[in-house]
Formats: structure tokens, sequence, C-alpha cells
């Protein structure tokens, strides 16, 4: 009999007399789980009217998952009718042809906020965020990202820039959940600036284990594809954290200096944070 735990590919399954019909029944949905793509899951939820002296709008909470067992993470964000005009715009600009058939919801002249009139739109905005996705060039472009995560990553670099490093770190670590999400279409340069704000922040509350664990995570996307601009300052503040921690960092140390040697004085000398609270204004 099989061990408890053990998976094998239909090639390494044992014979059919060594295995019962409900292990065969579950190393076959095993195999299958595997091996099924991963997508990205759209689904709006809920909305909310808010109302303000100035105008009053509809937002619709977008949660984004990744298909799988895995992601039981659901993520959320907040984005206005409004939002979904500009990113649309912004895709056909250079996507004309290929969203031909992607259609954004019409926008009603009347009855905006009856019940029935945000319930259809909501329904057919998450379509319209699956048929998006569906279109190979869209789901590759960097505006893909920026629709769901730009707001709060202005938001969360203001906050950060304010000195209120928690209310920034709350947002960053959404930010992240979602490009973490979308990654597998995305440059994996993408949750660098994020990563590197999150080092920043646990760093300035004293949170020294979190901040090196958010730095370490940076390093190898910013030295595989040359963000030198980062890895000085990533670097530098590695060390000193190392330094704080007792952990060993000789080898960042060489690092940091063959970059400074190398570079004769080009690599820029700011620090991690000067970096951070210059992106996203």
């Amino acid at each position: 009999m099989a061990e408890p735990g053990l998976t094998f590919t239909p090639d390494e399954t044992p014979s059919g007399s060594s295995l019962t019909t409900k292990e065969l029944q579950q190393n076959l949905r095993a195999v299958k789980q595997r091996d099924r793509p991963v997508r990205l899951l759209f689904e709006i939820p809920s909305t909310r009217i808010v109302e303000d002296a100035l105008s009053k709008y509809v937002v619709y909470d977008v949660v984004v998952m990744r298909s799988g067992s895995f992601d039981s993470r659901r993520v959320s964000v907040g984005r206005r009718y409004s939002d979904f005009f500009r990113f649309h715009h912004k895709l056909l600009e250079e996507f004309n042809e290929e969203l031909e058939e992607v259609v954004l919801p019409r926008k009603h002249l009347t009855r905006n906020f009856s019940p029935e009139t945000i319930s259809e739109r909501r329904l057919a905005l998450q379509d319209y965020l699956a048929k998006l996705y569906a279109v190979r060039c869209v789901r590759h472009s960097p505006h893909f990202p920026r629709f769901f995560t730009e707001p709060e990553q202005k938001q969360a670099h203001s906050l950060v820039r304010a000195g209120q490093f928690e209310a920034g770190l709350e947002q960053l670590q959404v930010v992240l959940e979602l490009e973490e999400k979308l990654l597998p279409w995305q440059s994996p340069t993408l949750p660098v600036p994020t990563l590197a704000a999150l080092t920043v922040c646990y760093r300035d509350l004293d949170k020294l284990e979190q901040a090196f664990a958010m730095g370490q995570k940076a390093l190898p996307p910013v030295r595989r594809y040359g963000l030198n601009h980062y890895r000085a300052a990533l670097l530098e503040l590695l060390v000193d954290l190392g330094y704080q921690l007792g952990r060993p960092v000789a080898q960042l140390q060489e690092e940091l200096t063959v970059l400074r040697d190398a570079e004769r004085g080009e690599v820029s000398h700011r620090s991690l944070k000067e970096l951070v609270v210059q992106e996203f204004i």
C-alpha cells in the first residue's frame, strides 16, 4: 500500500493491484490539480454608494484571486465607474484592434443609483474584467496591474512621506498581495518598489526582522534585472539591519563595495528611504 501523503505521476503510479480505488482516485485528482493552468479570477461581490458635499458615486469592490485551492486569500480594491472608463480608454490607445469585442458597460444617463442599475453594472463590470484578462496583450500590459494597485500605491507612499508608517504598511501589504497574484503575467520587477517601501516602513517601526525579510525578498530581482539605483541603497540598509540583528553580512558588504567601486561614483548614494519617498508622486 502506498505511504500516506505520497502523490504519484501517471508514470510513477504503482500497479493497480497495489493501490485501492480510493487511493487511485486521490492520486488522479492531485495530478489534475497540479497540471491545471493558473488563471486570474475577478469578482465584484458588493458595492457602496459614497456621497459627499460635491459628488455622489458608486464604489465597486473588486476581488482578485488566482485559480486553485492554494490561493484562499481574497484581496479587494474599490473602484469607481470613472476608473474603469479611464482604464479602458488607456488600453484602447494601444490595443484598439485587439479590444474590438471587449466593450465597457455603458454609463446610464438616469437611474444610476437604483439598486437594479447598480446590480446590472456590477455583473457587467465583473464580466468585462474577465474578458480583458482573456486578451493576452492586455494581461501582459503594465496598464493591467496599475489599474488594481496604482491608487493604493500613491496613497501608501503619501502616508510614508508623512511619516504614517503603520497606515502606509497596511496599504502596501494589500498592494503586494495583488502584485504577487498578477506577477506570472508581468515583469519580475513589478513588486520591487512595494518591497522597498515595506522594508523602509518596517525599519522605521523598529520591526527589524520583517524589514530584513522584505529587503532580502527584493534583492534577487534587483540584482538580476540591473536595478542599480535600488541595489546599492538596499544593500546598504540590509548590511545595517544585519549588524543589528547579528546576521552574517560579509557577503552583502563585499557586494556593496564591489558595486560602488565598479560604478566609480556613478551609483546613487541616496538611502532607500530617500528613493521610496520619491516614488508615485
